[in-house]
């Protein structure tokens, strides 16, 4: 037996690669990213002068960008509620004891194991061979762009989020379902006063997952519309992540990408915080 200093070193020891590479490869870029949004530069390696804010006032300046904030919330918002919806009542509905559930559940989580490229050229080939039939195109109309992204992500999205639903619905008691059958609760009384309540704590991860993964998605929008159509030189269907590195590529405006990269980070922490917030004060101890 090691005595408990000695395992103390050995815990150690174990735990500084891990906490080597994930300074290596997160906090240092992070802070030297928040540091290079102050100044002027086409290539890290040649840092100009500090110009302070001036990268972030630029960039709220830019119609693309401001566009692609209020487009992403659109976005964000559709998809987290179709998502949660779709999981939610799926997941019900395999856990009521139909046959064939696991089937069910391993076909509807498959498309999670997708790849987002993969995943976009496969919806592209798809809407593309049905939008010919109404002679247009996802790249040319930007109502149908949004909305192949949505089914896009609802399809990958809503089979990982059923796998989180129904480990939240069977760690129901069913000592409460019992009791409130006792009362006398129906069906839909048992749905909204038995399980939402005590299920609080998956749609908090679910929601949580969904907002985060929706903010972020750069893959599927790259290639199922790249930001098309484009008017008055302004990309109609490109998301924040999309324009961040459109921006940051381009070496006159790689500066105001970076800074583009801080406001979006800060965005998506703000907007996670009181999501979390909000649901978390709903949840209740079974």
């Amino acid at each position: 037996m090691f005595r408990k200093p000695k395992r103390k070193l050995y815990a150690l020891i174990f735990v500084l690669p891990t906490f080597a590479a994930f300074c290596i490869g997160f906090i240092y870029p992070f802070i030297n990213g928040i540091r290079l949004s102050f100044f002027d530069f086409k290539v890290i390696t040649k840092v100009k002068d500090f110009v302070g804010f001036d990268n972030y006032v630029k960039a709220f300046q830019n119609e693309s960008f401001v566009r692609s904030i209020w487009y992403t919330a659109l976005f964000v918002v559709v998809n987290v509620v179709l998502i949660n919806l779709i999981a939610f009542f799926v997941a019900y509905a395999l856990t009521i004891g139909i046959r064939g559930s696991n089937m069910y559940r391993t076909v509807f989580f498959m498309p999670n194991l997708i790849g987002g490229i993969v995943l976009g050229f496969i919806w592209k080939k798809i809407f593309g061979a049905i939008l010919v039939h109404f002679g247009t195109t996802l790249t040319t109309n930007a109502g149908w762009g949004f909305w192949g992204l949505v089914i896009l992500m609802c399809w990958q999205q809503a089979g990982y989020m059923m796998i989180i639903y129904i480990a939240g619905f069977q760690s129901v008691p069913s000592d409460l379902y019992e009791a409130a059958k006792i009362d006398g609760a129906n069906k839909r009384q048992l749905l909204t006063n038995v399980t939402l309540p005590m299920m609080m704590p998956s749609i908090t991860i679910c929601t949580f997952l969904t907002l985060t993964n929706s903010f972020k998605l750069y893959d599927q929008n790259l290639v199922l519309t790249g930001g098309q159509p484009i008017v008055d030189g302004i990309p109609q269907t490109e998301l924040i992540a999309h324009n961040i590195v459109r921006h940051y590529e381009n070496m006159k405006t790689t500066a105001i990408g970076q800074a583009e990269g801080i406001i979006f980070f800060l965005i998506v922490v703000v907007v996670s915080l009181v999501q979390l917030w909000l649901t978390r004060r709903k949840e209740v101890q079974a």
